[in-house]
C-alpha cells in the first residue's frame, strides 16, 4: 500500500468551482471550499442539498461536470489507487458482508490494502469502535448502531489521514452519537481530517468548521463561533417595575455600548440576555429566510 507524506501542506481537500449535473438537473452549483489538515469539518443540509453527491466526487466514486478537487493534493479519478490507500469512506448504509462476522468484514477492507500488520490493525479498531466482545458474531445479528460502527472500522483499519462520513449518525440513538463524536474528536486529536455530512444541527456545534448547503449551493462557510454572530440576540434590562429590549446583531461590539448608555444605573435589577441558537440561524438559512436586522438606533439612540 502506498502512503503519502503527512509534509507541510496546511490543507487537506481543495474545492474549486466544483459543478454536478444530473440531465437537466444542478446538483451542485459551483462549490469552492477549503479543509485544513487535521479538523472536523462539517456539511449541513437538508437531504438533496448535495452533501453526499460532493462526498462520492471527493472519493472519486461519481465524476464531476465541472470545476476541480484535490484531497491531499491529488486528483480523485487520476490519482485513485494512491488517493484510495490515504482516505476512508463511511457512506450512508453500511455496504457490509451480512454473513461474515465483524472481525472478517474488518480483515476483508484491510487485505485490500494489502496491509503488513492486518491483525493488529483489526485489533485496534475493534477496540476503538467498542466491538471486540462480539467481533466473532455474524454482522446480521448487530443492530443498526453495531453495523455502524464496523462500518466506521472498515474505514479506519488502514489509518487514512482523511476520513470521509456521509451521515455517520443517522439512526442511532443519542447515547452511540456521544460515543462516535468522542471518537472523531480523538481522530482529529491524532491528526486525521474528518469531513462530515450531517443533518442534525446539533452536531454542528462539535465541528471545528461547518459549510452551510441549500440546492447545491454552500451559503456560508465557518466556525460555528462565527456563525453565531449572523443571528440576532436580544437585551432586556428590567428596571424595577419596567422593561426594555433591544435587538443586537453583533453581541461583543453592541453590548458595551448599550451598557454604557444605563452606566451604573442602580434601578436596574436585572439584565437577561436571549440569542438566536445555532440550530435557529441554520434552519432560517436553509430555508431561505433572510435574517431580520435590527435598526441601531434601538441601541445608540
Amino acid at each position: 500500500m502506498s502512503r503519502l507524506s503527512t509534509g507541510v501542506e496546511a490543507t487537506a481537500i481543495e474545492i474549486k468551482g466544483l459543478k454536478k449535473n444530473y440531465g437537466k438537473i444542478e446538483a451542485l452549483k459551483g462549490i469552492d471550499l477549503s479543509v485544513e489538515k487535521g479538523i472536523i469539518f462539517g456539511i449541513i443540509g437538508a437531504n438533496g442539498a448535495g452533501k453526499s453527491t460532493m462526498i462520492k466526487i471527493l472519493v472519486g466514486s461519481s465524476n464531476l461536470s465541472g470545476g476541480s478537487v484535490r484531497v491531499l493534493g491529488l486528483n480523485p479519478f487520476k490519482d485513485a489507487a494512491l488517493l484510495r490507500a490515504n482516505i476512508g469512506y463511511m457512506p450512508q448504509a453500511p455496504a457490509l458482508y451480512e454473513d461474515l462476522s465483524a472481525q472478517a468484514n474488518i480483515a476483508f477492507f484491510g487485505a485490500a490494502h494489502q496491509l503488513s500488520n492486518l491483525k493488529k490493525q483489526v485489533a485496534e479498531v475493534l477496540e476503538f469502535t467498542l466491538l471486540s466482545e462480539r467481533k466473532n458474531d455474524p454482522v446480521y445479528s448487530y443492530s443498526g448502531g453495531m453495523k455502524q460502527r464496523v462500518s466506521l472500522a472498515c474505514a479506519l483499519v488502514h489509518e487514512p489521514q482523511v476520513l470521509f462520513l456521509d451521515e455517520p449518525t443517522a439512526g442511532v440513538d443519542p447515547k452511540l452519537r456521544e460515543t462516535f463524536w468522542q471518537h472523531f474528536r480523538h481522530l482529529a486529536d491524532k491528526g486525521t481530517t474528518l469531513f462530515i455530512s450531517t443533518h442534525m444541527m446539533d452536531e454542528a456545534v462539535q465541528c471545528d468548521k461547518v459549510a452551510i448547503m441549500r440546492e447545491g449551493v454552500v451559503l456560508v462557510s465557518d466556525t460555528p463561533k462565527n456563525i453565531m454572530l449572523l443571528g440576532n440576540s436580544a437585551v432586556k434590562i428590567i428596571r424595577g417595575n419596567t422593561e426594555e429590549v433591544f435587538k443586537v446583531t453583533n453581541l461583543p461590539s453592541q453590548l458595551p455600548v448599550l451598557l454604557r448608555r444605563f452606566h451604573l444605573d442602580s434601578s436596574i435589577t436585572r439584565i437577561e440576555l436571549e440569542e438566536d441558537s445555532l440550530e435557529t440561524i441554520v434552519l432560517n438559512l436553509i430555508n431561505g429566510k433572510t435574517l431580520e436586522k435590527p435598526q441601531e438606533e434601538a441601541i445608540n439612540g
